[in-house]
């Protein structure tokens, strides 16, 4: 039964339904499955493959959009369950997330926004087509410990490499740590970046997030 859920809930978002991504939602949460569990098990299948056929050109923007808005309105049920669970936890951190400029993806970045603050980040996302200085700007105004940019076009990839640089000329690094992301990066564009860390996925970003701020407190 439980199997059967997470595919309906995988399958909401393939399809861009939101009523029943809500629905399915509430049933988890009716359930009592952990939200992370109906995130990653469900919900996170359908988002991994709408972007997966994107970056393949199997599925077009309109599609995406879809599919992101469905996630949002399960999320939106979700989220609360995980703030009770999350209410006695220690904050780990705080980090600015945005789409760099010139680029409109944001599933990925959403998605990641929600499993750190789920981890017990907080989480100050920007949302999408965001400058150097407003991401930095943003970073030094809530004292942030990482900064996370997403890029899903090669020609979008370079902004990562100026808030970089532009980090360093102000000398604001390794205070403030860098993590990157979207279909195009490789663990090569992340050393010629100079990077702290890069995952490929929003359960793997939560990963390098905890390490890089413990490393900062070591």
């Amino acid at each position: 039964m439980l199997a059967e859920l997470f595919k309906e809930m995988e399958q909401s978002i393939i399809d861009g339904d939101e009523d029943l991504s809500t629905e399915f939602a509430k049933k988890a949460v009716t359930l009592k499955i952990h939200p992370l569990e109906a995130i990653t098990n469900g919900f996170m299948v359908g988002v991994t493959y709408i972007g997966d056929q994107f970056g393949r050109g199997e599925a077009f923007l309109p599609e995406l959009v879809m599919a992101g808005e469905a996630m949002k309105a399960a999320i939106a049920v979700l989220e609360p369950e995980l703030l009770k669970l999350g209410e006695s936890r220690e904050m780990l951190g705080r980090v600015v997330l945005a789409t760099v400029e010139g680029d409109i993806h944001e599933i990925g970045k959403t998605l990641v926004g929600t499993m750190l603050s789920a981890s017990g980040f907080e989480v100050f996302d920007l949302g999408v087509d965001q400058p150097a200085d407003k991401i930095i700007g943003k970073a030094l105004e809530v004292n942030a410990n990482l900064i996370g940019m997403s890029a899903l076009l090669t020609t979008t990839m370079v902004r990562q490499r100026e808030v970089i640089e532009e980090l360093d000329k102000e000398s604001l690094r390794p205070r403030i740590k860098v993590m990157v992301g979207g279909a195009p990066i490789t663990k090569d564009w992340v050393n010629k970046i100079k990077a702290d860390g890069y995952s490929e996925d929003a359960i793997g970003a939560v990963k390098i997030a905890k390490q890089l701020v413990d490393r900062a407190d070591a």
